[in-house]
């Protein structure tokens, strides 16, 4: 057990007490380690709380909270490039990078035991440079950003039913989704190369390839492998989608799964690539979202990757 811990916790998502019973039962009652909490905010989701942490002499970051509270987090410790750890109790409806590495989901003192008991390992950090109506942000990602299907379902989610039904909400969005997503041109620069023309009505850039539900959308994406992962879809009509979703769940899903050695597929309706940075303007603007988190409509934005940015148990 490290010799100081700080729990960043989120209390939206829990209480305090349900933390710390979970911590004791993971928690070797020898080891002698300082522990201190750290409460999130509307005002501050994560990234003061951590360097408050960081500066008070925690060495390990434990997030109890859902996906904006561990990319708040991570953000601050890709921006300060020391050697503190993050651990994740997952807390939220997608914990989509916690999935993606597979810690416990729906487990308090699973989660602590590995937060307490594994190695950490170092993972990529993404960074997105995006033009919003507000103006140009710069926000961290650690599972993927893009527009179209994926972005629209989240801003088309009934905040109640996802509060009472979890990751399942999203499928009642779904249709909604669908109808609003249009193909569209693009254009579109990877890392050197000259700026080509795309078109489809989804664009997703990932560091980690599995959404809600364990569906794997980004089937070669690796969170440690300093290269990004994007995704095109341009089906339309009942024909191409079922093709795209036998592309999806058969040759990107349950073949690469019985053998990882295989290619990965591209259609003409569903296009696979990767880069080290992504540069993409679009002719109207569209609805963006970042690591499950619908953040406005974009017309222009840059992705890039930190290689091994945190490191994470």
């Amino acid at each position: 057990m490290n010799s100081d811990i700080a729990v960043i916790w989120n209390p939206t998502k829990t209480d305090r007490e349900t933390l710390e019973k979970g911590l004791a039962a993971a928690a070797d009652p020898d080891a002698g380690a300082r522990v201190r909490w750290w409460e999130t905010s509307e005002d501050d989701p994560g990234q003061g709380v951590a360097k408050e942490a960081v500066d008070a002499g925690a060495n390990l970051l434990i997030v109890a909270g859902g996906d904006g509270t561990v990319r708040a987090v991570s953000e601050y410790l890709a921006e300060a490039r020391n050697d503190v750890e993050l651990a994740i109790v997952p807390l939220g409806t997608g914990n989509l990078l916690a999935r993606n590495l597979g810690v416990p989901i729906n487990d308090v003192p699973g989660a602590f035991t590995r937060a307490l008991g594994e190695p950490a390992r170092p993972i990529d950090v993404g960074w997105v440079d995006v033009d919003v109506e507000e103006g140009s942000e710069r926000h961290a990602f650690v599972v993927m950003v893009g527009f179209g299907i994926d972005a629209h379902m989240i801003a088309e989610t009934d905040e109640d039913l996802k509060d009472k039904a979890g990751w399942l909400a999203y499928v009642e969005s779904l249709g909604r989704a669908l109808e609003a997503s249009e193909v569209v041109p693009f254009h579109i620069t990877k890392d050197d190369e000259p700026a080509r023309d795309e078109q489809g009505h989804t664009l997703l850039i990932g560091n980690c390839g599995m959404i809600q539900g364990g569906v794997t959308l980004l089937p070669d994406a690796d969170p440690s492998d300093g290269e990004l992962d994007y995704l095109v879809l341009s089906a339309e009509g009942v024909a191409q989608w079922a093709g795209t979703l036998k592309t999806m769940v058969w040759d990107n899903g349950l073949k690469k799964m019985l053998n990882k050695d295989a290619e990965t597929t591209s259609t003409d309706a569903v296009n696979h690539g990767r880069a080290k940075k992504l540069e993409v303007t679009l002719p109207d603007a569209r609805a963006f979202e970042i690591d499950g988190e619908e953040i406005g409509e974009t017309r222009s934005f840059t992705v890039s990757i930190q290689p091994s940015a945190v490191r994470v148990r």
